[in-house]
């Protein structure tokens, strides 16, 4: 079982290390978190956490710590966005992705699913090939679709390295160059391509990606 929290503390170094100490010593394994400063000056640690016995006397805990001002149990970001599909390229093309995606996503979250979609207008080869391999830095990412007219080059090395690395399913519009070589699966509609990556990815769909051989 995995536990969240939300910590709002005083911005300053060394706080980070000392809730995470903290935590170790107590041999708590830390599965998830991210930092960040709010408008006022404050940080906060969202924190996720695995198989707490005590999540109350933990939070008690925590709140005793000088630099501390608040501490929360929150709802983690698997449970409020759940598996989460990322759509890169021409923004006319990255548009008509992320519209098959919403509308197949909604028919399935209404079924009780949580399948987020984010997506990103980039060209060039240099930026997306950055903006591919930084997939692999982000949390819960199931599915990359690839919409544009013309992608190859280093585009494909760092698709393979997501691939083999962090196990994320790779979508590519039928275009020119050699990215759709490399892909999982290869769909000429846009739209289609969007809907496909929600049915890759959603426990209420009866589809293998794996087991498609040929381009829609």
């Amino acid at each position: 079982m995995v536990n969240a929290i939300n910590i709002k503390t005083i911005d300053k170094p060394g706080v980070l290390r000392k809730v995470t100490d903290f935590l170790a010593k107590k041999n708590i394994n830390i599965v998830y978190t991210h930092m960040f400063q709010d408008s006022t000056g404050y940080a906060h640690m969202y924190i996720e956490l695995e198989d707490v016995i005590d999540i109350e006397n933990l939070l008690n805990e925590l709140q005793n710590f000088d630099e501390v001002f608040e501490v929360n149990i929150s709802p983690s970001t698997d449970h409020v966005w759940g598996k989460r599909i990322i759509i890169i390229g021409g923004g006319a093309q990255v548009s008509q992705v992320e519209l098959g995606a919403i509308t197949e996503a909604d028919r399935h979250d209404i079924r009780g699913e949580r399948i987020s979609v984010d997506t990103l207008p980039l060209v060039g080869e240099q930026k997306l090939t950055e903006a591919v391999r930084a997939v692999g830095c982000l949390p819960r990412v199931k599915v990359l679709v690839l919409a544009g007219s013309l992608m190859g080059g280093t585009i494909v090395d760092a698709i393979d390295e997501i691939r083999e690395n962090y196990g994320v399913k790779i979508i590519s519009l039928n275009m020119v160059g050699s990215v759709r070589d490399h892909a999982d699966l290869v769909v000429t509609d846009p739209v289609q391509a969007g809907v496909m990556a929600v049915m890759t990815v959603a426990n209420t769909a009866k589809f293998d990606i794996d087991r498609v051989k040929e381009t829609l």
